[in-house]
């Protein structure tokens, strides 16, 4: 049976130890399982086998935690990016339960982040963003209590404000069209598009009896 001769910490990550068996190197391992070792320790090879999943186990974890460094990940995303890095399905089992318990995935706080984003930068209307979040795996039951609190209406309003700056100088008409043609692009209901465009159009005359074009006739 080999015979542990080595446990040497990382010196740059100080979570990983260096495993040697009978003064070769052999594998790395979590923090936590190396403590369970000691220096001429005698290891069958199901012991070996058992460390070595061990390892496969943590990078697969360290894998999917790095994924969701950079931003809330689904469910379903972190799933297809352990997938792609060809991890097993054995341990994608492992890796999302461990996930979920530790509360590093929930797909209804993922949906709402998704859903601030897009009403601070970019307002979509509930179609679209449902299919987006569909498209990364989201249920629609909890689409359902994700959504439960969005305005479409209050939505269309700010993503049309955002473009009146290009839609100054048209007449009425050729405005309603743009503005319109803009917030069907961006998924939102008919009603919302007629009752933002016609309330856009209204504040506009008010305000900036000079923003649509002169020789309009409506």
């Amino acid at each position: 049976m080999p015979v542990v001769t080595g446990l040497e910490v990382y010196q740059r990550d100080r979570e990983r130890v260096k495993l040697f068996l009978d003064d070769e190197f052999v594998l790395d391992l979590p923090l936590m399982e190396a403590a369970r070792l000691r220096r001429g320790q005698c290891l069958t090879e199901a012991e070996v086998l058992e460390l070595t999943s061990a390892r496969d186990l943590q990078q697969a974890f360290d894998r999917a935690v790095g994924f969701l460094s950079y931003r809330p990940r689904s469910v379903e995303e972190v799933r297809r990016h352990l997938v792609k890095k060809a991890v097993p399905d054995s341990l994608i089992a492992v890796v999302m339960a461990r996930l979920q318990e530790r509360g590093y995935v929930n797909d209804l706080e993922f949906a709402r982040f998704w859903i601030a984003n897009r009403e601070r930068f970019k307002p979509m209307g509930s179609r679209a963003l449902k299919y987006e979040l569909r498209q990364k795996g989201v249920d629609d039951d909890v689409l359902d209590v994700a959504m439960a609190g969005v305005d479409e209406s209050e939505s269309a309003y700010r993503a049309a404000e955002a473009r009146l700056s290009r839609y100054s100088g048209l007449a009425r008409g050729a405005f309603r069209h743009k503005l319109s043609a803009m917030l069907r692009r961006r998924g939102f209901s008919e009603y919302a598009i007629n009752d933002v465009t016609l309330r856009i159009q209204e504040e506009l005359e008010e305000r900036d009896p000079g923003y649509f074009h002169r020789d309009d006739a409506e």
